[in-house]
């Protein structure tokens, strides 16, 4: 069982080294991608050591992507196909009815591997209290209720109607926080450990753009590796009548 976990553990390294040079040279999309693959390896073996350490050029990553599909302040409502390939431009991305959460996750999932950066938000119909529940999916699926935008008038013969509301830029930051927070505060109190990092990890799969959720998946990944060192020598402790004895 060593010599696959050793392959393993090399070929996380190996592309984490890839990644950090990406990072250097500013190909954001490139260390994203490299980055996202070592997550999934080290996640897949149980290294929290190393998944730790990918957090934070994988954050870094997909900041810069955010930031930039947010600099153009382009939006986009998409009710019908999403954009596939080379038909997706920068921006950001509302997937609404009848289109599905899934394909939220698709189309971002399109975007990165085209070097494009977008932010894709998903919401489903209008509720009776006027909300807009928005979906996030991955290994768990994260929803919330938010107000929509303010809605637009369009004048017609006899007066004005409402139409549905654009979204701004602001509002797609402001609604990713808020489904990234509900996430975090989503995580089972009584989860601690592995349990902690693997939910956090689940919502992360789910909300990739939300920079905190990085932050406290890799605190519980460094808290997972902590109590696993601290573990023999508590056990070496009780059996010397609780005086901890150094190894």
């Amino acid at each position: 069982m060593q010599i696959p976990q050793a392959r393993t553990n090399g070929r996380i390294d190996q592309i984490m080294e890839r990644a950090s040079k990406a990072l250097v040279r500013r190909d954001y999309f490139e260390c994203e991608r490299l980055a996202s693959e070592a997550l999934g390896l080290a996640m897949s073996t149980g290294d929290f050591e190393r998944a730790a350490r990918i957090a934070l050029p994988l954050q870094e990553s997909r900041r810069m992507i955010r930031d930039m599909a947010f600099d153009t302040r382009s939006v986009h409502v998409i009710d019908s196909s999403p954009p596939k390939g080379r038909e997706i431009r920068p921006g950001m991305y509302l997937i609404a009815p009848p289109r599905v959460g899934v394909e939220g996750r698709l189309l971002r999932e399109d975007a990165l591997s085209h070097d494009v950066p977008v932010i894709v938000l998903v919401r489903e119909p209008t509720t009776r209290e006027g909300l807009w529940p928005v979906v996030a999916v991955g290994p768990v699926t994260i929803r919330s209720k938010v107000r929509p935008p303010a809605a637009s008038k369009r004048r017609v013969r006899g007066g004005a109607v409402a139409v549905d509301p654009v979204p701004t830029p602001e509002w797609f930051i402001s609604t990713s926080e808020h489904l990234g927070d509900l996430a975090i505060s989503g995580v089972p109190a009584g989860a601690s450990g592995p349990m902690r990092a693997l939910a956090l990890y689940d919502r992360l799969c789910a909300i990739p753009d939300h920079e905190k959720l990085h932050q406290r998946f890799a605190e519980a990944a460094h808290a997972v590796v902590k109590g696993a060192r601290a573990k023999p020598r508590r056990a070496h402790a009780a059996a010397y009548g609780g005086r901890a004895v150094e190894d």
